[in-house]
């Protein structure tokens, strides 16, 4: 299986980008969007059918904000996109979709950037969602939780990993809850293959060339259940995509 997520910062534009080619040229099995930022009826649904794909959307309360989405060539048994934390659903974080014995979880993390009030939203998401993924854990044994996370989690994994100023996305406490959900239940499916690579980073800045420059973080990921990671038969990021300010990121799996 092919499985792909990408941030794509606004799928009606994105569309116009040449998304829909794109998507067909890489034809994966599964591909999750965040930050949509679009209603159902505003989403591509009749080109992703054209090429093969069911689709189940999941959007935020608030128009033209956050939003999720999932296109499978494999119709999935369950759709799920009520998590009991209106908090998030109303942002539309979360969107679960099981398929045969295993479940998908595609997720768009708060950013924390626009300041402390936001920053404390985002770490309190990030408690609620790790101990909302373990009660899962107990029901979904084999479970794949991929998106933007919106954190940092090795110094590999920004290009300068020495600032001092520690904006959210980059603070200890964020990259210390990586700590723990890489620890306790996942592997990073990137990272389980490539453990030393550096500059392969999936979001760049619009401001100064940063992309042109590879000046970027990695903060979109596969995250596997360590009953699956001897599956994993590659991942890494798209970086030939520029329908967005992220990269798609990819994993072919065994499942």
């Amino acid at each position: 299986m092919k499985l792909i997520t990408y941030n794509i910062n606004g799928i009606r534009a994105a569309a116009k980008k040449g998304l829909i080619d794109w998507v067909e040229a890489e034809d994966p099995d599964i591909i999750c969007f965040q930050e949509i930022k679009a209603l159902e009826e505003q989403m591509p649904m009749e080109e992703m059918a054209e090429l093969g794909y069911q689709g189940y959307v999941h959007s935020a309360e608030k128009k033209g904000y956050s939003g999720v989405a999932t296109f499978a060539k494999k119709k999935a048994k369950l759709i799920e996109a009520t998590t009991g934390m209106p908090d998030y659903d109303s942002e539309g974080r979360i969107l679960r979709t099981d398929f045969g014995a295993w479940t998908l979880l595609n997720c768009y993390f708060p950013s924390g950037s626009s300041g402390e009030e936001r920053h404390a939203f985002k770490m309190k998401y990030l408690e609620d969602f790790g101990q909302w993924v373990k009660a899962l854990l107990k029901e979904r044994k084999k479970l794949i939780v991929v998106g933007d996370y919106n954190i940092v989690h090795l110094d590999h994994d920004i290009h300068n990993p020495q600032r001092k100023d520690k904006p959210s996305g980059f603070r200890p406490e964020e990259r210390e809850w990586m700590n723990q959900w890489f620890e306790e239940d996942f592997v990073d499916a990137f990272r389980y293959l490539h453990p030393d690579v550096t500059d392969n980073f999936s979001w760049w800045s619009y401001r100064m060339g940063a992309r042109k420059r590879n000046k970027g973080w990695r903060i979109d990921y596969i995250s596997i259940s360590k009953n699956l990671k001897s599956k994993i038969e590659a991942s890494g990021q798209l970086h030939d995509a520029v329908h967005s300010d992220h990269c798609p990121v990819y994993v072919e799996i065994k499942i």
